[in-house]
């Protein structure tokens, strides 16, 4: 069991969790049975993570599309203000998800633009050494590559405007193989960065809404670059057209007046997956199995910066592990309610502890991506759920299919 250490005292971080659940199985909505063929082919092969570099051969599992920057940050951990030592890195939601999928063995590729710069040069050869596919990256000599300062326990900084990532537009998708990956996964930081990335974002969903391909959305709601007032619209009708949503509750508060996981799933009927995040409270995930709440992990905290990214990438991992483990369940207890519903319960919680794990490696470091050794997954104890009933939370929220919106009709 690896410790952490910080200030000459020891910090064991161990896996104890009670689940909560609201009972019962909740059998996929009907937009799932009568929609698109998503979410059936997401299991992955025994070759993944394999071979996964520039123009490599085999399609990727999983494409991410978005802006990474260069990033600075404090060798020590320090304040910027009293820092001497620092340490460039490649930051980004979008590669960051991808670089955690390849560590945890998943075949992924990112898609965007960098300037024709050495921070350019930097970042791609960064992401690429990590076991990304870069292979769709346009570099531009129009734009610089962006920037952002990293300052330990006080957010970060971003010189972003006018980047070469700001220009993406539909045309840098030609030749992306979004139809053939398993899971797209988008956020909600790309259509804010300008209205050709705001189309790119339409096209994409636009694009993959035929095929097998799940879309996965990551909210990401940034204030600095959009105002709740204009954001909020634009990125509920994006998530309602996800299969997959990660969100902060502290995000959809912000966004959409949510004041619990139960309103956020009301205001995001659509997607078969939300998954609503409460920082060092735990998340809950509204899927197959119903409501299903996993506490966080206690960790030390150093940097809080990119643990969503990690958690995503974890949650993402075990739900291409267990895809097809979760479609053969459901043949075989079919005609059995209980132990289907026990069986997509444990398949839920072991996609929320997965996140966890992800992300609080992350929280232990400086780094978005360079991070401790993972605990042992012998190490972890898996919760046993416990029926809502016994624990006095609140009746779920029964939540009727509907048609999600057009991209930009409420924006």
């Amino acid at each position: 069991m690896p410790a952490v250490v910080r200030g000459g005292r020891s910090h064991t971080i161990r896996v104890r969790a009670k689940v909560i659940t609201d009972g019962g199985f909740v059998a996929p909505d009907a937009r799932a049975r009568a929609g698109r063929p998503r979410l059936q082919h997401l299991a992955v092969d025994a070759t993944m993570g394999q071979g996964c570099c520039v123009g490599s051969a085999a399609d990727p599992d999983v494409v991410t599309i978005g802006e990474t920057m260069a990033m600075v940050v404090p060798s020590e951990g320090q304040p910027i203000r009293s820092a001497a030592l620092f340490e460039v890195h490649a930051g980004g939601a979008e590669s960051n998800v991808a670089c955690h999928l390849a560590r945890l063995g998943v075949r992924s590729a990112w898609v965007s633009a960098l300037g024709t710069d050495a921070l350019g040069d930097r970042v791609l050869t960064a992401i690429a050494s990590r076991g990304v596919d870069v292979q769709w990256v346009r570099r531009d000599d129009r734009a610089p590559t962006g920037v952002y300062f990293k300052d330990p326990g006080d957010g970060v900084s971003y010189y972003r405007r006018g980047s070469a990532a700001s220009l993406l537009c539909p045309d840098d998708l030609a030749r992306v193989p979004l139809g053939t990956a398993r899971v797209v996964h988008l956020s909600g930081i790309t259509p804010a960065l300008s209205d050709d990335c705001a189309a790119l974002v339409a096209a994409v969903i636009d694009r993959v809404a035929p095929s097998a391909t799940a879309l996965s959305f990551d909210v990401n709601f940034r204030p600095g670059l959009w105002p709740a007032t204009t954001a909020g619209p634009v990125l509920r009708a994006l998530a309602n057209r996800a299969d997959i949503v990660f969100v902060g509750l502290d995000e959809a508060a912000a966004l959409w007046g949510s004041q619990s996981a139960a309103d956020v799933r009301a205001a995001l009927p659509g997607p078969r997956y939300v998954v609503v995040k409460d920082g060092d409270v735990g998340a809950t995930e509204f899927g197959p199995a119903g409501r299903v709440f996993v506490p966080a992990i206690p960790t030390d905290v150093v940097e809080a910066v990119g643990a969503g990214d990690a958690f995503a990438a974890g949650y993402l991992a075990a739900m291409l592990r267990t895809a097809a483990l979760d479609d053969d369940l459901a043949a075989v207890r079919g005609s059995d309610p209980t132990q289907a519903g026990a069986d997509a319960v444990q398949l839920a919680v072991e996609r929320l502890q997965a996140g966890h794990v992800s992300a609080g490696l992350v929280l232990r470091s400086i780094s978005d991506l360079d991070v401790p050794e993972p605990v042992n997954a012998s190490d972890l104890d898996v919760p046993t759920p416990v029926n809502a009933s016994e624990l006095d939370v609140p009746t779920p929220v029964t939540h009727p299919t509907s048609t999600a919106p057009d991209l930009r009709s409420d924006s």
